[in-house]
């Protein structure tokens, strides 16, 4: 009798759609890289519902993705997609051995998860990663999901949920970061505030450059940079010329994920004002380049070193003051989470060893 072989099958609503997209949720592509490279004999499929957006199948990084093109659309050419994803799960499950599948964020990939896993006693774990866990998602009650099939990305995500829908999540697993993908350190730190993120309300980048405004008094030389695209690019650009700081701060656009990195090891301080994060693996990524970092929102409920957290605006602002008066000193290399372990926690999830490396 012939063996199966052992499948990962992964669904999000999207993924990069080739090894260059490094902006396409950037720490779902690095830890589906490191699962690969970490359990080289296990089968990894990616069935990604909505980009990129066009059906076709292809390979990333020796896993196999499978787009369904939704592109974001509703009504019948969603349910239409559903049924085709079910569709595929049937001829996957055929075809080979599922150790189980793994939905990112609770949406509709974790629907069609749970009730497909449901139906064939497969395993399935939902990992909430951020926005999923705000009161409002209809996702829960169509699941309705028991604890243990819960990751929960921080403990702030953890509690959001418990809050929200009155079920705590068994697990919580961060997303790492990896090392690997960190080039030579700046030789010179001339950036003192860098930010990345998407221009949307949620993010509050106006409120960053408010707060650049107001520090600009004290430091007239404040030099920032933001990394992002969004629909209030045009809304920045207009606040900057209003606080007459287009010689201080520099709109980059959107970078790929190492100039990103670049940026990070030439930066003093790394400031993340959203409203609400589960965990902005972009900070943990600044810690490790070296620089400090200020943010609202504290995912985790230990300390991590070198992570700020402001209550206020005003209390940002004085925070910025405080590190850009001191002498910038660079602990660089401090890694609270690493992709590694984070692979490993989920496949334990999984009951499943590589034999490569077991």
């Amino acid at each position: 009798m012939i063996e199966l072989k052992k499948t990962l099958v992964i669904l999000s609503p999207g993924f990069p759609k080739n090894e260059a997209d490094s902006t396409c949720i950037p720490p779902q592509q690095v830890f589906v890289r490191n699962l690969k490279a970490l359990y080289p004999a296990l089968n990894i499929i990616v069935l990604t519902f909505e980009y990129p957006f066009h059906s076709v199948s292809y390979q990333w990084n020796n896993v196999s993705v499978i787009s369904f093109g939704g592109a974001n659309r509703g009504g019948l050419i969603r349910l239409n997609n559903w049924l085709r994803v079910w569709l595929t799960l049937r001829r996957l499950n055929k075809q080979f051995q599922i150790v189980g599948l793994l939905s990112f964020w609770m949406g509709d990939c974790a629907l069609i998860a749970d009730k497909f896993a449901e139906k064939k006693n497969l395993k399935h774990f939902c990992w909430i990663l951020g926005q999923d866990a705000k009161p409002g998602n209809k996702y829960f009650r169509w699941v309705k999901p028991r604890a243990e099939n819960l990751i929960a990305l921080s403990d702030f995500i953890a509690n959001e949920v418990k809050n929200n829908y009155a079920i705590m999540p068994a697990h919580v697993i961060p997303v790492g970061i990896d090392p690997a993908l960190f080039g030579e350190p700046a030789k010179k730190r001339d950036i003192d505030i860098l930010g990345v993120g998407s221009f949307i309300p949620l993010k509050l980048y106006s409120l960053l450059i408010n707060m650049i405004g107001t520090l600009h008094i004290y430091f007239p030389d404040i030099r920032a940079v933001i990394c992002g695209d969004g629909p209030e690019r045009h809304l920045l650009d207009m606040l900057i010329k209003d606080y007459r700081l287009e010689k201080n701060i520099e709109l980059t656009g959107e970078l790929p994920h190492t100039a990103v990195l670049a940026l990070m090891q030439r930066a003093k301080m790394f400031v993340h004002p959203s409203s609400y994060e589960g965990l902005g693996v972009v900070c943990l990524e600044a810690l490790y380049a070296g620089a400090q970092v200020v943010s609202f929102v504290k995912p985790m409920d230990l300390p991590i070193k070198n992570w700020h957290f402001a209550k206020t605006p005003d209390d940002m602002v004085n925070m910025i003051k405080k590190i850009l008066e001191g002498p910038f000193c660079n602990h660089g290399n401090i890694a609270p989470y690493v992709i590694e372990d984070t692979c490993s926690k989920i496949m334990k999830l999984f009951d499943y060893s590589d034999p490569a490396i077991s």
